[in-house]
């Protein structure tokens, strides 16, 4: 449907939101894109209420709002009123492509990316998906037969999708990942130069990991000279710092304890760190690797299709984590593998030497290639 006034420029659209795991590989391929010399103007559409609009805007794009909200899993009432929902935001979003004539749209999947992907079939603006998870959604296999081409994060993803174009690249990462080094990274912090622990629940954070840590910190402070960087989520910031007062009341001393709600910049700590604590989500597996850190897996149980319990395994299959069930998740038992490896060097390195192995620095490159091709095919 696009019309360049400029054929040798080009405008984008990008879409993908609700959590990080959509949002930063959408951000790391806009960036990417931005770079290019042949690039006009990229705008990204989400949902104005979720985080993807502070984070696009901040990242210098022009935020364009559909109103859509994840799909109910039971047929009901609900189910129908989100099918109206839908149809209005992709409504929207045709309308977003009538105006600012898209070249393409690139969607990362998920719930945000449909009403901007549902408009490109319908408008036959061409679009490039990328899905992120061992198991790909279903906007991402709705949408994959019509599309130009379709990237995915998992050689086992391939047999879930319909497409005559499917690549296996691995997650974009944000090139900050590949630029900054350990020593600068524990600089910014304002962290001594030890080794580092890093334990997060995600953007959203887990109410399970982070009870388990912080009755676990007076015995680990105890025995080894460590830093841990405790990132909590927002929501549950104040219920960490009340329970600490109680189990753990001298940590507000220990300058080797950080506790944030949330990193702004979520590679620092990672690229500071030697050990992740941490769900297991795609995109966060993909920031592990690529970061050479040795992990403790606990996946969400509660994810869609089961995705990151199959994403946990694969790497515990790989020798680059170990793998620790939610319910498991008790002081004890995150104790003891943190033991194994603050206190086993050699352990620490071999988890962390198979984590650098799966790592594809080169996705957003090849992403971008796609695109290309997309776009002159």
């Amino acid at each position: 449907m696009s019309t360049r006034s400029n054929k040798n420029q080009f405008t984008y659209f990008i879409t993908g939101g609700g959590t990080g795991g959509h949002i930063y590989p959408a951000i790391a391929v806009a960036d990417a894109l931005k770079a290019e010399q042949d690039t006009e103007k990229i705008f990204y559409i989400g949902n104005s209420k979720n985080p993807e609009k502070q984070i696009a805007e901040n990242a210098g794009y022009q935020f364009l709002s559909v109103d859509i909200t994840g799909m109910p899993r039971k047929i009901s009432f609900k189910l129908f009123q989100w099918g109206v929902k839908l149809i209005f935001a992709t409504i929207h979003a045709c309308f977003y492509i009538s105006k600012y004539k898209p070249d393409l749209v690139f969607g990362t999947g998920g719930y945000v990316s449909a009403p901007a992907l549902f408009a490109a079939i319908l408008t036959r603006t061409p679009f490039v998906i990328h899905d992120c998870d061992a198991v790909p959604g279903i906007v991402s296999k709705t949408a994959a037969p019509y599309a130009k081409s379709v990237s995915l994060a998992f050689e086992n993803s391939k047999k879930f999708v319909k497409s005559g174009s499917v690549h296996c690249n691995g997650n974009p990462i944000r090139k900050e990942f590949l630029e900054l080094n350990k020593q600068d990274a524990r600089k910014k912090l304002g962290i001594e130069d030890k080794l580092t622990v890093v334990v997060t629940g995600g953007s959203q954070g887990a109410k399970r990991i982070n009870s388990a840590l912080i009755n676990s910190l007076e015995n680990i402070f105890s025995k080894y000279d460590v830093q841990i960087l405790h990132q909590t989520g927002k929501k549950n910031f104040d219920d960490v710092a009340e329970e600490l007062k109680k189990v753990y009341p001298e940590y507000k001393n220990n300058k080797n304890y950080i506790l944030k709600p949330y990193f702004d910049d979520m590679y620092v700590p990672l690229v500071a760190s030697d050990i992740a604590v941490s769900r297991s989500g795609s995109l966060s597996l993909s920031e592990i690797c690529i970061s050479g850190l040795a992990s403790i897996l606990i996946p969400y149980p509660h994810a869609a299709a089961d995705h990151q319990r199959k994403n946990a395994k694969e790497m515990e299959s790989q020798g680059a984590s170990l793998y620790l069930e939610d319910a498991d998740c008790t002081p004890e038992n995150l104790c003891r593998l943190l033991e194994l490896l603050i206190g086993n060097t050699r352990e620490l390195i071999r988890l962390q030497n198979n984590a650098k192995k799966l790592a594809k620095p080169e996705a957003t490159e090849n992403i971008i290639k796609q695109i290309k091709t997309a776009l002159n095919g």
